[in-house]
């Protein structure tokens, strides 16, 4: 019985690290990890989105590395040993489906005309960059750490790619819809930590793994969206005049860029409505 309650508490822990994600509530996903065009006033590295986007991938990696093997208060090894001697038959292939759930639920949430902070192709985009990032980050840790599973499979057990997968599309269904509803990222998170808490009860990856997989994979949604500068799809309003200059005929071109496919793309209060380029 103590055992299980150490493995639950650790669970417990995995949830009260994504805890802030799911608490915010910003429905702007412009203002969430990504400066605006608009010259803001300089401020201080703590309060700087980039900070703010690492703070809970840094606490969940670096809890993982600190219990890797038979290192912290809880290690690796005593997670194991934990669940091998309460589950030891315990085997299911779920885990490997349960991964593109998250992904389901936003499909899902689009069919329903639930619209999220981007169109689709943004959206997409963004899906696509974060996946890119993901798949850099753990493959490359995977080939450099060579950190043998606890089945003894084979050597590419840290980070856990199903994990970081898993916690990579809750982080991007949170931004996307949780000025809908703040049920859609703790649906999605719940999906993630049950991937976790899977790949660990079938003994495929150490609990090392599952805290630094979930933090690389939020890592990799902060990363997308702090690089996603540019919006594609635009539609720009493109307005012709004549004009007669110094005695010269000539024609003015007014392009406004500031308007995405009937839909401001800055915040009202930040748009002028200024031509952006004039040629005569």
């Amino acid at each position: 019985m103590k055992s299980v309650t150490h493995f639950w508490l650790t669970i417990s822990l995995f949830l009260s690290f994504i805890s802030p994600e799911l608490r915010a509530q910003d429905a702007d996903t412009l203002k969430k990890y990504q400066d605006t065009v608009v010259t803001q006033a300089r401020t201080t590295f703590l309060k700087s989105k980039g900070f703010k986007a690492s703070i809970v991938p840094a606490v969940l990696i670096g809890y993982g590395i600190s219990t890797i093997k038979d290192n912290g208060l809880y290690s690796s090894y005593d997670a194991k040993r934990d669940l091998q001697r309460n589950f030891p038959n315990f085997r299911t292939k779920v885990d490997d489906y349960l991964i593109f759930a998250p992904f389901v639920e936003l499909a899902l949430a689009y069919t329903l005309q639930y619209e999220g902070n981007h169109d689709y192709l943004n959206t997409g985009i963004l899906i696509l960059k974060a996946e890119a990032i993901n798949a850099v980050l753990v493959f490359g840790l995977k080939s450099i750490t060579k950190q043998e599973r606890p089945n003894g499979e084979n050597s590419y057990s840290f980070p856990s790619g199903h994990t970081a997968h898993a916690f990579l599309a809750a982080s991007i269904i949170h931004s996307e819809l949780r000025h809908r509803s703040p049920w859609f990222g703790i649906g999605a998170y719940t999906i993630a930590t049950s991937v976790g808490a899977l790949r660990m009860l079938n003994n495929k990856h150490w609990q090392s793994d599952v805290f630094a997989g979930a933090g690389i994979g939020i890592l990799s949604s902060h990363l997308a969206y702090l690089s996603h500068r540019n919006r594609w799809g635009r539609k720009p309003t493109i307005v012709y005049a004549p004009t007669y200059l110094y005695g010269v005929p000539g024609l003015s071109v007014t392009v406004d860029l500031n308007r995405f496919r009937g839909k401001d793309l800055l915040p009202r209060r930040l748009l002028k409505k200024q031509p952006l380029v004039a040629l005569e």
